[in-house]
């Protein structure tokens, strides 16, 4: 048997049909509300006098400074990337050492 299944969006403010999703934001906090046409228009005018005295700005969200490798990382890495190379494996001088090739030097080397 066959099953159909049908999203229908539903404007959040007069519970008829909405035709797209608005996100917006205040006070740090962001919003998304399902709008019909119409009622998207009335958000964008009653927005638009404020918008046009303010100033955009870019995310509060800052990214983690990537995670450093220590030193014994580093030399394990290295010895990795020679004992893969010698055993005829190509591996990038840089970047993440497949698992594969880190498996098979531990089976080797213990």
């Amino acid at each position: 048997m066959a099953h159909r299944t049908v999203t229908e969006f539903v404007d959040d403010l007069d519970g008829g049909p909405a035709q797209e999703t608005v996100d917006f934001g205040l006070d740090g906090v962001h919003y998304a509300i399902d709008l019909s046409e119409d009622n998207a228009a009335r958000l964008r005018a009653v927005f638009a006098v404020f918008i046009r005295h303010g100033r955009r700005t870019t995310s509060a969200r800052r990214r983690a400074p990537a995670a450093r490798s220590s030193v014994d990382e580093q030399d394990r890495n290295q010895q990795i990337r020679s004992w893969a190379r010698e055993a005829g494996f190509t591996l990038r001088d840089r970047g993440r050492i497949p698992a594969e090739i880190t498996a098979l030097f531990r089976a080797e080397r213990g």
